[in-house]
């Protein structure tokens, strides 16, 4: 499996699960991504994706989205699409 790096996380909101994602390209909702940080190694398939509060299938390059996170997830931390 290779791993490209698509963007880093810009905010986490613990309360609702959700890490922000800066976009440096395109991410689908069934993608496998994997989130890696100084504290952080987490692997995600993303089940849901919000931009601007509405849920969306697609985001592109440019685009900050939302995904839910199993765990927390810091700012900073690369974002990583899987390629099976």
């Amino acid at each position: 499996m290779q791993e490209k790096e698509i963007g880093k996380i810009s905010h986490y909101f613990g309360h609702i699960g959700v890490g922000i994602i800066e976009l440096t390209d395109a991410l689908k909702v069934g993608d496998s991504v994997r989130i890696k940080g100084h504290t952080t190694d987490l692997t995600e398939m993303v089940e849901s994706m919000q931009l601007d509060h509405n849920s969306v299938g697609e985001a592109a390059k440019g685009q900050a989205v939302g995904i839910k996170v199993a765990a927390k997830v810091h700012p900073n931390d690369k974002v990583y699409k899987i390629i099976p």
